[in-house]
């Protein structure tokens, strides 16, 4: 969905809930368990199959978004962003001639053209780019787990884990967002809430693509569950679970997340889809892993996560910019990811963007992230990611829907030329917050600067 290869937010308050059941076996003990290379799994296509109907509830906000959309009056003006020659289908502008930086422990202190330590490992920029990843193992409801780290809140835990140092994520801490782990030692953590990877994922496009027709997560978090662990040292980790622990073979998805690409329990790696997103007229990529709203999750196909809810605060993210050293906004872990909902579609189409082309063409929805770690970043970068939803306006042609690639720029069309969507689901000409949160914690950036 938004910071994935699909996107969308829905009402925050779901009442619809499925029948989960494993599909296979019993979970195997935590300390007899063979380890054999995980199996890598082919490249998934769009799947067909009987689903079930959501129900109204699910779908109130998107059933607002459709009933506003074009009630006003605005007139297209002329000085939106258009497209450069060198934007991709699937990625926001080509790689040639840029700075290919993987961000790490030291991303906050280098210029955007500087590679420091990093234990990110990316395959070369295509439509189906991977990142490979440390795999860790540890305990969770009381059963082996697997694992990665993708940012922790000090820079001495980041810098020993290769991970992106995220300071804002230490505002997470004490709060319901986040997990408590037993074990102090990063790579062994013991937490109460697991994820459930065996629910059937169901994607079924509408005829515009957004809102879907029907949708269904793949994998639910346990009451309690979010990626965010905080440690007996106070340390906050973005510790995503991919994998229940029953079983090795990571092609079996009752039991491992379906971005999970190629793993290996031998050399404790996983490979993991990468998502395609804009920063300040540059291409980033990141990865998409769970989001609070249960529609968006299985737009992104992550887990569904709902007390990632918790992290706080709704809209803090938006002011960030404007705040006094240290930078950050008191009591902040969140940071701002602009969506478009009805851009242009197509899947060769440079042009394309938008939930409604991520759904329909199956590729990256290509959002615009506020701010990424560098050294202009004032620290403001979290991986939790405040959703905000925009609508172009009726009176904005279709093929005037040029794409954007810049925050401020895009953030500047609400009011004239585009719409907010509120966690009401109504359209707002007052830029503000979904309602949902998606965890997209970023991997690199192909730096033109």
């Amino acid at each position: 969905m938004i910071c994935d290869d699909r996107v969308l937010p829905l009402q925050r308050n779901i009442t619809q809930k499925y029948p989960l059941h494993r599909r296979n076996g019993h979970r195997a003990q935590e300390d007899n368990i063979n380890m054999r290379p995980i199996l890598a799994r082919p490249k998934k296509s769009p799947r067909s199959r009987t689903v079930r109907k959501l129900t109204t509830s699910t779908f109130a906000l998107a059933a607002a978004v459709t009933a506003v959309a074009g009630t006003s009056a605005f007139h297209f003006a002329a000085h939106a962003a258009t497209a450069s020659t060198t934007q991709l289908p699937y990625m926001c502008f080509t790689p040639s001639g840029t700075f290919h930086q993987t961000f790490g422990p030291n991303s906050f202190f280098l210029n955007e053209n500087q590679q420091g330590p990093t234990s990110f490992s990316e395959s070369p920029p295509n439509a189906n780019p991977l990142v490979t990843l440390p795999l860790y193992t540890g305990i969770a409801a009381g059963h082996r787990v697997y694992y990665i780290i993708t940012d922790a809140s000090t820079q001495a835990v980041a810098t020993k884990l290769g991970v992106n140092y995220t300071p804002k994520l230490a505002n997470a801490a004490n709060t319901t967002s986040v997990q408590r782990s037993s074990s102090n030692n990063p790579a062994a953590i013991r937490v109460p809430a697991a994820v459930n990877f065996s629910p059937q994922h169901i994607l079924v496009p509408s005829s515009t693509g957004f809102p879907p027709a029907q949708a269904q997560a793949g994998a639910v978090g346990d009451p309690g569950y979010t990626p965010l662990v905080q440690l007996p040292s106070g340390v906050v980790l973005n510790a995503e679970q991919i994998g229940d622990g029953t079983t090795t073979n990571g092609s079996d998805k009752a039991h491992w997340a379906d971005k999970v690409a190629y793993a290996n329990a031998d050399d404790h790696t996983v490979s993991y889809d990468i998502t395609n997103g804009c920063y300040e007229d540059q291409s980033v990529h990141y990865i998409s892993t769970d989001a609070s709203n249960t529609t968006a999750a299985a737009i992104e196909d992550v887990t569904y996560a709902p007390a990632l809810d918790n992290v706080p605060s709704p809209d803090c993210g938006t002011n960030d910019l404007n705040a006094t050293p240290p930078f950050i906004a008191p009591g902040c872990a969140r940071e701002d990811l602009i969506a478009f909902i009805n851009g242009q579609t197509g899947r060769n189409n440079p042009q394309r963007q938008g939930e409604n082309a991520a759904v329909l063409d199956h590729e990256s929805p290509l959002n615009i992230l506020e701010d990424v770690p560098n050294l202009g970043g004032q620290f403001n970068y979290s991986p939790t990611w405040d959703i905000h939803f925009l609508q172009w306006d009726s009176s904005v042609p279709v093929a005037s829907r040029h794409r954007q690639t810049d925050f401020a720029t895009a953030e500047s069309l609400v009011g004239t030329q585009a719409q907010s969507i509120t966690p009401a689901g109504t359209a707002s000409n007052t830029f503000q917050a979904t309602g949902f949160i998606v965890n997209c914690p970023l991997i690199s950036i192909f730096a033109n600067n």
